[in-house]
């Protein structure tokens, strides 16, 4: 049997090949500029329309409730029977109630009420549930057994007879109010923060902290929280409308702040009993800005759930 030997393949001229010049400045132009997880949340969220449009009213909503008495001179407790319920004019832009208040100072008012309410509860809420819910998920076995059945149990008694019985003892306010709120509001964050927890505490780098000596508090501060915070600030996003409008329930209700202090709440109480009057302002207000601050904080919400979920970035 005879071999046959292929012949190698001429080599090219050496002229035929040219390096490439390529500078420092080049090389680093093709190079991905690195960015931090909230320049690149920042980015999300700027192409997310809706979730933007719910952050630039809240913007407005904070900047409405601080500055928005620099330009009125009417206070929200001012009362003139001769300009009783009038309507929107250039004197008073939201019209005036049936004691001759100016509905628009006592919308800004209600609304530095209603959002100190809402954010105040939030973090409150955050600061309890992420604590509680952290060291339950951690922890487990009968500990998180335990601290589950007490959260069953806080979560059975609905907070209105709580806050009945906190009027009865305290009496009417908003430091009941926000008591009120808070004492069952944290239960929804604890239990989202455990089972964050529980399926971040067997990751690998948890285990390592572990085989490094790492203490219990440290892993839970450093390494499980920091990988869910995605998840608690969407929760608490979504804590701040609930607080809101839970406080113009009970506000409208007739179990919130007393007179002459207002809140959204109050103030479409006392615009209800009027609408069949004509006096539609009274109650259009302070609804709209209810409303509105709902829209915006869900809008937000929504946002930020597809910008720290993964399975639902687009």
């Amino acid at each position: 049997m005879q071999i046959r030997q292929v012949p190698k393949p001429a080599q090219p001229p050496d002229h035929l090949f040219v390096p490439l010049t390529r500078s420092s400045s080049d090389a680093e132009a093709i190079v991905r500029p690195k960015l931090s997880i909230w320049r690149q949340s920042w980015i999300r969220l700027y192409s997310n329309k809706l979730a933007l449009l719910g952050f630039i009213i809240i913007i407005f909503l904070c900047l409405f409730a601080t500055l928005g008495t620099l330009v009125t001179e009417h206070g929200y407790a001012d009362q003139d029977l001769l300009s009783a319920n009038q309507k929107p004019s250039s004197l008073h832009w939201f019209g005036t109630d049936d004691l001759g208040r100016d509905v628009f100072a006592r919308t800004i008012f209600g609304a530095q009420i209603s959002l100190s309410v809402g954010l105040i509860a939030a973090f409150i809420d955050f600061a309890i549930g992420v604590l509680y819910g952290g060291i339950a998920g951690y922890f487990g076995g009968r500990i998180d057994n335990v601290m589950m059945r007490f959260v069953d149990i806080l979560y059975g008694i609905p907070y209105l007879l709580i806050v009945i019985l906190l009027m009865v003892v305290m009496g009417p306010g908003l430091l009941t109010i926000i008591i009120a709120l808070t004492a069952t509001g944290w239960i929804g964050m604890a239990r989202i923060v455990r089972g964050q927890v529980l399926q971040l505490k067997s990751s690998e780098y948890v285990l390592a902290a572990k085989a490094l000596g790492a203490g219990s508090m440290n892993i839970i501060r450093r390494h499980l929280l920091p990988n869910a915070l995605g998840v608690i600030i969407v929760q608490v996003t979504f804590s701040v409308p609930s607080a809101i409008f839970a406080e113009a329930f009970l506000s409208f209700l007739g179990l919130g702040i007393a007179a002459p202090l207002a809140s959204w709440g109050t103030m479409a109480n006392d615009g209800m009993s009027t609408i069949l009057s004509g006096y539609w302002w009274r109650l259009f207000f302070p609804a709209f800005f209810i409303s509105l601050t709902m829209l915006a904080f869900n809008l937000l919400g929504d946002g930020l759930n597809q910008i720290f979920d993964p399975k639902q970035r687009r």
